[in-house]
């Protein structure tokens, strides 16, 4: 029943803050950070990220945005869960990420 809770809380805030995302005005941009996808650095990233295909990855995300894991490898399929800024993720095999 808790854990129920906390993925229906946590699948709330991801629609939220997409729905956000996408209904603010102005140009696009990109995070301010970076973002370690397996200890690798991406700095200010922005779009879509495909995750390891057999284990799972590591996500640190050091940005000032949310970043969304999705359940297909191209940023397709359903939002999964959020990894807010200052958290780390390990998210399963053949999911992607996507961050603005």
């Amino acid at each position: 029943m808790r854990e129920t809770r906390r993925v229906a809380r946590v699948l709330g805030a991801c629609a939220a803050a997409l729905t956000l995302t996408l209904a603010a005005p102005g140009t696009a941009q990109a995070a301010n950070g970076v973002l370690f996808i397996d200890r690798a650095p991406v700095h200010d990233p922005s779009g879509c990220y495909p995750l390891g295909d057999f284990v799972p990855s590591e996500v640190a995300n050091l940005t000032d945005e949310a970043a969304f894991v999705w359940s297909g490898p191209h940023c397709d399929g359903q939002v999964t869960g959020v990894v807010l800024p200052g958290q780390l993720l390990r998210p399963a095999p053949g999911m992607s990420l996507f961050i603005q």
